[in-house]
C-alpha cells in the first residue's frame, strides 16, 4: 500500500543515497542497487584472478653428464635429478651405452641426465654447458658429475673384462684377457644372465650363474671387494671366479675346462 510507506523514511545507505529516484504517489523507486553494489565488492578480485591466469615459467630442461657409481641404478638417478619421465625416460636416452638390459648400469660409466637447472644446481652437478666448479663436502648419497679423468669402460663383453683385470689388478689377483674371455664364451657364451638348472648343482639347489656360471656359495666366498654383491653382475661375477681359480688353480689361465 502506497500510503503507508508515505511517512516513513527509509535509511538510505551514504554510498548508495544517489541512486534513489522519486516516484509516483510519494514511493521511492530504487535503481538496481545491488548490481551496482556487487560489481564494487567484484572489481578488487579480478586482479588476482588475472594474475593467476597467467603461466608460470617452465624451467628449461638442462643436460648434464653422470658418472655411474657403486649401488646406483637407473631408477635412483632419476629420482634424484627428478627426470622427466623417470627412469624409463633416463634409459631411452642413454640405451646406446648401457645396452639393453637398463638393470646392468657398472660404476665408470657415463650417461646423460636431463634435468632442470635449478634443481642441478642443488644437487651440486655441474651442466654440461657450463664449466664445472668445486663442491665442498657434499651430502653422502648425492650424485656427482663426471669428472674428465675418470676411466669408463664399454658395457659389453671387452668392457666388463676389462674393468674386471683392473680391479684385479688393485688386488693381487692374476688372470689375462685371453684365459677370463675363452672361459666365459665356454661356460655362458657371454651372456651375463646364463643360469645352469640341469646339473647337479642345480639338483642341489645352487645353480652357476652368470659369465662364468659361479654358484652362490662359491661367489660369497670369494666376492671381491669394491664390486656388487650380485653374481649375475658381470665385473662381479669375473672377479669372483678369478679369484676363485687363482686360489684354486693359481690363475684363471690355468683352466681349460669345467672348474
Amino acid at each position: 500500500m502506497p500510503g503507508r510507506g508515505k511517512h516513513r523514511r527509509p535509511r538510505i545507505n551514504p554510498l548508495t543515497r544517489g541512486f534513489i529516484a522519486a516516484g509516483t504517489g510519494g514511493a521511492a523507486l530504487t535503481l538496481p542497487l545491488l548490481g551496482a553494489t556487487h560489481a564494487s565488492a567484484a572489481e578488487p578480485q579480478s586482479t588476482p584472478a588475472a594474475v593467476q591466469s597467467v603461466p608460470r615459467a617452465v624451467q628449461p630442461a638442462k643436460s648434464l653428464t653422470y658418472t655411474v657409481t657403486k649401488g646406483d641404478s637407473l631408477a635412483r638417478i632419476a629420482d634424484t635429478y627428478d627426470v622427466s619421465g623417470g627412469w624409463k625416460q633416463l634409459y631411452k636416452d642413454n640405451r646406446a651405452a648401457v645396452g639393453d638390459n637398463p638393470k646392468l648400469i657398472h660404476p665408470g660409466l657415463k650417461l646423460k641426465v636431463k634435468t632442470t637447472k635449478a634443481h642441478a644446481a642443488k644437487k651440486t652437478a655441474t651442466p654440461s654447458s657450463a664449466p664445472a666448479k668445486p663442491a665442498a663436502k657434499p651430502a653422502t648419497g648425492v650424485a656427482q658429475a663426471t669428472q674428465a679423468s675418470a676411466k669408463t669402460y664399454a658395457n659389453n663383453l671387452d668392457g666388463w673384462i676389462r674393468e674386471a683385470l683392473d680391479i684385479m689388478a688393485q688386488k693381487g689377483i692374476p688372470g689375462s684377457y685371453d684365459g677370463i674371455h675363452r672361459n666365459i664364451m665356454r661356460e655362458s657364451s657371454g651372456n651375463p644372465l646364463a643360469i645352469n638348472n640341469w646339473d647337479s648343482n642345480a639338483a642341489a639347489g645352487t645353480p652357476s650363474k652368470g659369465l662364468l656360471q659361479v654358484i652362490d656359495p662359491t661367489f660369497a666366498a670369494y666376492h671381491v671387494p669394491g664390486t656388487p654383491f650380485d653374481p649375475f653382475d658381470p665385473v662381479a661375477n669375473i672377479t669372483a671366479a678369478c679369484n676363485y681359480a687363482a686360489d684354486r688353480y693359481g690363475s684363471i689361465d690355468n683352466v681349460n675346462g669345467p672348474y
